[in-house]
């Protein structure tokens, strides 16, 4: 595979004099997925917030293709090809269906290419070419993050980066998300997960970590972690 795609080495963050992320390093391979999972308040968020530009580093260094991005604006790390889908979804509810799909595409020029993914984003997602012309807002909360989904996709990105997909949505458009993620790394997209569904998450990506308190505390092969009895008991429920 070559070196990693993304690469964050002893990153710390924070919020006034909380420290959010302290000194946290992981990397992700290309093809890969990666999960990150944790318990609330233990940084997974704003690693991904940091990762793509949104939050700023105080300290540490971050790279993607084998290029420092800690102090590009978050725009220009979308230009190359690092995308993230937030959490809570964070459509534009009086925006079309389209509309929305069409600001996921708002930095590029490629027309052909721009028009082959609003036909992939409509294959992967049969329901949003039916509701094409309807507000975001009215989309059930599975169907708009269908659309948060399919945005990231017309960003044409490399690495995408996942902020719990499954928050808020019923168990059957939950699985028709994580078929759908696992479908777009089949395509060759690499993944990184912050999941609230520890046990989804494990199944389906190849590599995990575990982060406590702005720190990885495990890391490793993601079934491996499934059968640690410490993420048993602490992540999935289990004595």
């Amino acid at each position: 595979m070559g070196g990693p795609l993304l690469k964050a080495e002893a990153i710390r963050a924070g919020y006034g004099p909380i420290e959010a992320l302290k000194g946290l390093s992981l990397s992700v391979a290309p093809g890969e997925i990666v999960t990150l999972i944790g318990a609330n308040g233990a940084g997974k968020s704003s690693t991904l917030l940091c990762i793509s530009g949104i939050h700023p580093i105080r300290s540490g260094a971050i790279h993607f293709d084998g290029e420092r991005i800690d102090k590009l604006p978050a725009h220009d790390i979308v230009k190359r090809g690092l995308v993230q889908v937030p959490e809570g979804r964070r459509i534009f509810p009086r925006l079309t269906v389209l509309e929305n799909l069409q600001l996921g595409a708002y930095l590029r020029k490629d027309l052909d290419g721009i028009k082959n993914d609003f036909e992939r984003v409509f294959a992967l997602f049969p329901i949003l070419a039916e509701r094409r012309a309807q507000a975001g807002g009215t989309l059930s909360g599975g169907e708009q993050q269908m659309l948060a989904i399919g945005r990231a996709v017309m960003s044409k990105p490399r690495l995408l980066l996942m902020d719990e997909p499954s928050m808020g949505i019923a168990p059957v458009l939950t699985a028709k998300i994580f078929d759908t993620i696992r479908e777009l790394n089949q395509q060759g997209l690499t993944i990184l997960l912050v999941e609230q569904n520890a046990h989804l998450a494990l199944q389906l990506a190849q590599r995990a970590y575990v982060l406590e308190t702005g720190q990885i505390v495990l890391e490793g092969p993601a079934q491996e972690l499934l059968a640690d009895p410490r993420v048993r008991k602490s992540y999935l429920g289990e004595e």
